[in-house]
């Protein structure tokens, strides 16, 4: 059987309710971080003037806005709104977020056909386990941004899952939204360029128009994927990595949270200094002479010291190390528009250096590992070193680390009780009782001053 039939049937016979109980009680935290980043995000001045520009009435939920809109509006606010703060879940064998690129086109959909739980559920575990799959199976081209690209085809399969699509309509769906993807620049992240926060918006509302031209008779190439991933955006794709363990393993058992809230590529750099300071080694910021971080590939690409914004200093290596110096923290304040500001922070980057090991490189994607070694004016040194990120489903954060998490980002727009509604909520959506109208009227609530 040709690997698209086999996936597409897979998708379309889905059903969250069978599920093991782990992978839906991990389905559902990959969902609670999913609504916190986006509800976090959405308290940003750029995002809320987007919404304000769009269209703002229907049916689908402008997620920490208090409004509503159609559910394509929805899909591309939402799916923003999500990368804003950099707090969005990932996969490390696809290399990218596959979360944030299914959940508000799965989300806008159902509310607008009415659907409930169980298919969104269903829906949200097939467009991560198609998209992710598909990009662990593939190689993007080194200038291409992960966002937008395959996360295109996962929202696709969510919502030909929410609407109860056969195999064939699955199929059709997920070749066309092969066709739907963007041609995404890494260079925006390096740069600063905020058109970056919409790859997975374009990527959500591209998904649900592939199973709405799906559904209207439109037809898609015999395989949209494999064109798309063996000579567009990748010149690589494994088709027997796509359906590895296929129903067996689960993607979304391998993800990874963030608490650094900052690209993954910096993660490995900023446990290395949290295992520094957890030894009492860090020192004051005025007492460094040089910051040597030695990571891999990817790492050693965000080498910006003077980043000009702060999706620019979610992508630098020397702003990461300094602000998590100088503030003590790698959170969400550390990488404000008053950390890329402050001269302390600023000073310490310009100290920091980074290059490549390319045998780190090597260990990818098993391990993201770094080497920091900071050196002190009399000479002196320490160094910190790690392999497994944080996070990792090899090293996993605490379900209290989570939540505090969650409350962390949703206390942005909301008062602390009703964040803590929403989270409970959210995890009940892993059990058959769950109302996804009862989930949605708590996600409705308008954002408080």
């Amino acid at each position: 059987m040709h690997y698209l039939d086999r996936l597409s049937q897979f998708a379309a016979d889905l059903a969250f309710a069978r599920l093991p109980g782990p992978v839906r009680e991990q389905t559902a935290w990959i969902l609670a971080d999913t609504v916190a980043a986006i509800a976090g995000g959405s308290a940003e001045p750029e995002l809320r003037a987007l919404a304000a520009n769009l269209e703002a009435t229907g049916p689908a939920t402008l997620l920490g806005l208090g409004r509503g809109a159609s559910a394509d509006v929805a899909a591309l606010v939402n799916g923003t709104a999500g990368t804003f703060l950099e707090m969005d879940e990932g996969n490390r064998f696809s290399r990218g977020h596959p979360a944030v690129h299914v959940i508000p086109a799965a989300l806008a959909l159902a509310q607008q056909r009415g659907a409930d739980a169980p298919a969104f559920m269903s829906a949200l575990v097939v467009g991560y386990e198609v998209g992710s799959r598909i990009g662990a199976a593939s190689r993007l081209r080194a200038s291409m941004h992960p966002h937008g690209t395959w996360g295109t085809i996962g929202a696709a399969a969510a919502c030909a899952r929410l609407v109860g699509e056969t195999a064939a309509g699955m199929r059709n769906t997920i070749s066309i939204g092969a066709s739907l993807t963007t041609a995404t620049s890494k260079r925006t992240m390096l740069e600063g360029g905020l058109v970056r926060n919409s790859y997975a918006g374009l990527a959500n509302r591209n998904g649900l128009l592939a199973w709405q031209l799906a559904h209207s008779g439109f037809n898609g190439e015999h395989d949209g994927v494999a064109s798309l991933m063996q000579g567009i955006v990748s010149e690589q794709f494994d088709t027997d990595e796509v359906l590895r363990a296929l129903g067996d393993e689960w993607h979304l058992q391998q993800n990874y949270f963030k608490l650094h809230s900052c690209c993954r590529f910096n993660h490995g750099t900023l446990d290395a200094i949290d295992q520094i300071a957890a030894r009492g080694e860090l020192p004051s910021p005025e007492h460094i002479r040089s910051i040597a971080v030695t990571s891999y590939a990817f790492a050693a690409e965000l080498d910006d010291p003077a980043p000009r914004n702060t999706l620019g200093a979610k992508f630098s290596v020397p702003f990461a190390v300094a602000t998590r110096i100088v503030n003590g923290s790698s959170a969400l304040a550390s990488f404000s528009w008053d950390a890329v500001r402050d001269p302390r922070v600023g000073a310490l980057a310009h100290k920091v250096t980074i290059r490549e090991d390319a045998a780190m490189t090597r260990r990818l994607p098993l391990e993201r590992p770094a080497r920091v070694v900071i050196t002190l004016d009399d000479g002196t040194t320490t160094q910190g070193e790690v392999g497994a990120n944080r996070g990792d489903d090899a090293l996993p954060y605490s379900r209290d680390e989570l939540r505090a998490k969650f409350i962390d980002l949703t206390t942005r727009i909301w008062p602390a009780d009703h964040a803590r509604a929403v989270l409970q909520a959210t995890l009940d959506m892993a059990h058959d009782t769950a109302s996804l109208s009862q989930w949605t009227a708590l996600l409705a609530r308008a954002p408080q001053p």
